[in-house]
C-alpha cells in the first residue's frame, strides 16, 4: 500500500478533485493549509502566506503510480509557478480500531 499526499493552492481544488475522480480515488481526506516561503528577488523577508490544501489517500501501488503520473502530466493549475505537488510514501502497516493490525 502507498500513502499519496498532494499539496496545492486552494484555487486548484477543482483540478485536484477531477484528478482524483478520473483515477477512481473515492476515499481521501482534504485539509486546509497555510503555506509559507521566502521572498523572491526584489522582495524582502517572507511573502504573504498561501491559502493551500492537502489531500491524502491510501492506494495500492499501481493506482498510486497512475495518480502520480496524472499529476506530472497535469497542466490545469491556475498558476503554473505553483504546481500540484504529489508525494508517494510506503505504508508498512495499517490498523483499524477494534481489529488486528495488518
Amino acid at each position: 500500500m502507498k500513502l499519496v499526499i498532494m499539496l496545492y493552492l486552494k484555487e486548484d481544488d477543482a483540478v485536484v478533485a477531477e484528478l482524483l475522480e478520473r483515477h477512481g480515488v473515492a476515499v481521501y481526506s482534504r485539509l486546509p493549509l497555510e503555506g509559507h516561503g521566502t521572498g523572491m528577488p526584489g522582495w524582502y523577508g517572507e511573502v504573504a502566506p498561501y491559502s493551500s490544501s492537502m489531500v491524502f489517500t491510501v492506494l495500492d501501488a499501481a493506482r498510486a503510480e497512475e495518480l502520480l503520473e496524472a499529476v506530472a502530466l497535469c497542466t490545469g493549475c491556475r498558476d503554473p509557478s505553483h504546481p500540484i505537488h504529489a508525494l508517494q510514501v510506503d505504508v508498512e502497516r495499517m490498523a483499524d480500531s477494534g481489529s488486528a493490525a495488518q
